[in-house]
């Protein structure tokens, strides 16, 4: 039988991303951004006329830090260590939505923290990527870690039996947005989600 598998996503749950994008907005643009609930669509204000960036010109800035600033992404706590335990006993995908062209970047950068798994690049839901991913593997058991609802919602559709932890890695946002309804577990931090996964691999009931 295959090992089981982690899948898990990497932006606000492996490396710190928002705290560095509203570091590159305030230095590079002179724009604020605070983001509330998880929605970027409200964050960003021009502050010289303290009028909100257009939705359409926030996805052209996110497009920008990642082909310019990745390298300011941070580790979050734990989550090296976390990968290195459940590697021993498990294969690890790392599931991304970033456009395609962004694969090169994301592997490179992980590898520089050490982290040294296949990465997979996804636009729009992740339901279909992480049934076809655990189909592939032919794992005994799959947990997906994400921090967003939405793809929550999607594996709980496409990819019932796989377990789902809600993860938000970013202290300043994860107070602001609560748990995600289609998860089994929410947690915030690798120290305390590396046994839950562990235990779930074990075959350990739900709490």
């Amino acid at each position: 039988m295959s090992r089981p598998l982690l899948i898990t996503d990497c932006d606000e749950v492996l490396l710190h991303m928002v705290r560095h994008f509203g570091e590159w907005l305030d230095e590079a643009h002179g724009i604020d951004f605070r983001p509330v609930g998880g929605a970027f669509d409200t964050a960003l204000t021009h502050r010289a006329s303290n009028r909100l960036v257009p939705a359409d010109d926030v996805w052209p800035l996110l497009d920008g830090f990642f082909r310019t600033e990745m390298d300011r992404q941070t580790l979050a706590p734990g989550a090296a260590e976390a990968l290195e335990r459940i590697g021993a006993v498990a294969d690890i995908v790392v599931l991304t939505n970033l456009q395609d062209w962004c694969h090169a970047g994301r592997v490179a950068q992980l590898d520089a923290l050490g982290i040294r798994h296949r990465v997979v690049c996804n636009q729009g839901g992740k339901g279909r990527p992480v049934a076809q991913l655990a189909a592939e593997h032919g794992s005994s058991v799959t947990v997906f870690v994400d921090d967003l609802e939405t793809h929550h919602t999607s594996v709980a559709h496409y990819a019932p039996d796989v377990f789902r932890l809600h993860m938000i890695a970013e202290p300043s946002i994860a107070p602001t947005i609560p748990p995600a309804a289609h998860a089994h577990a929410r947690i915030d931090a690798w120290d305390e989600a590396v046994e839950w996964v562990l235990a779930r691999f074990r075959g350990a009931p739900l709490a």
